[in-house]
């Protein structure tokens, strides 16, 4: 098999010296080429994406080179950029939708949602042959995205307070209709039959609405994986797109049966990861059963070790989960910044550097 190219995209805050929410991320984005980055729906979100990469040392270089030139151009209109997936203090709802004639429709269609929804995500794409093959891939690996929100929850504070969720983005980003996990389609026919049909209803404006955990992209031709929190460091980053490529190389060369998994108890998988994180229990998709996180995370190296052998990146995963289950996601970062510091140093724990 050869192996598939991949991408990711970043979201992220930005925020003055004292790490408040500004609202005009546009200064920033002025500075055009410098910054590398895009709008998003909220006037104090940016979004970087990287180049097409073919190996995850690239990856790495991406990213890191991104976070770094926005870092640098936020530093000349005098704001900070942050890598979490909530903001740990601010309100959300003050912060105005950016003046761009798609983002105002999603605001007057879907209200308070749009308003409320001011949470930074990890966007991982993964080349596949052909749309239908995407939707064979979309199928496969559902059953897993848990384990990739587990790995990088960076989300624990919502408005001053501890939600008691290691990712609460997870919980507020499924206030959009057409969030989270799917049924199986079955088909690539059945995939445009339903996003035709979601569309109909108005629960999503047009294809870049189906907020699925996993879909097919309007813009390349790749599977974007879309269940991650955005990660607090560039190898947690990595770690995720290498095990998103894993799962998508997997799903390519598999044949026979689908382990099909029940979108009821992937919903609740997804709930126990944005719950716990890696400290504590998380899902086993094979046997459909509470499990310490570690085995369920082992398992999931497991199953696509033969991918990740491949790409000759299986030393680096396996060193990447170790890292995550020794020290922590992004999640217990902040609260151990917390009960050190105070709010000063959860946010320059969250800080890109």
């Amino acid at each position: 098999m050869d192996i598939p190219t991949l991408g990711v995209e970043e979201e992220f805050f930005v925020v003055d010296p004292a790490g408040r929410l500004r609202t005009d991320a546009e200064q920033l984005l002025a500075r055009g080429e410098a910054t590398e980055a895009e709008h998003e729906l909220r006037t104090a979100m940016v979004e970087t994406g990287s180049a097409v990469c073919t190996d995850l040392a690239e990856v790495e270089r991406e990213i890191c080179g991104r976070r770094s030139r926005l870092v640098t151009a936020a530093g000349e209109v005098g704001a900070r950029v942050l890598a979490t997936a909530t903001h740990p203090l601010d309100d959300p709802g003050p912060v105005p939708i950016t003046r761009d004639e798609r983002y105002q429709r999603m605001a007057e269609a879907f209200g308070e949602t749009a308003y409320d929804t001011l949470v930074c995500g990890c966007h991982v794409h993964v080349a596949v042959p052909d749309r239908a093959a995407g939707v064979r891939v979309i199928d496969r690996i559902g059953p897993w995205l848990a384990c990739l929100l587990a790995l990088s929850s960076n989300g624990p504070f919502w408005r001053g307070a501890d939600t008691s969720y290691a990712s609460w983005r997870a919980q507020v980003w499924k206030r959009w209709p057409t969030a989270g996990p799917t049924e199986v389609f079955g088909s690539l026919e059945e995939y445009e039959r339903q996003a035709r049909d979601l569309q109909a209803t108005g629960a999503a404006l047009d294809e870049g609405m189906l907020y699925y955990d996993a879909r097919l992209s309007r813009q390349y031709p790749t599977v974007e994986v879309r269940v991650a929190d955005v990660c607090r460091l560039p190898e947690d980053a990595v770690l995720v797109a290498g095990l998103a490529r894993a799962l998508v190389m997997t799903a390519l060369g598999e044949e026979g049966p689908l382990h099909a998994v029940p979108v009821s108890v992937r919903r609740a998988a997804a709930w126990v990861a944005s719950r716990h994180g890696v400290d504590g229990t998380l899902v086993d998709p094979v046997e459909r059963q509470p499990r310490p996180a570690a085995d369920v995370l082992q398992r999931l190296v497991q199953h696509v070790s033969p991918a990740l052998e491949e790409s000759g990146d299986l030393t680096r995963v396996r060193e990447g989960v170790r890292q995550v289950l020794e020290h922590g996601s992004g999640a217990a970062a902040q609260r151990k910044a917390f009960a050190e510091r105070g709010w000063g140093g959860v946010l320059a724990t969250v800080a890109v550097r």
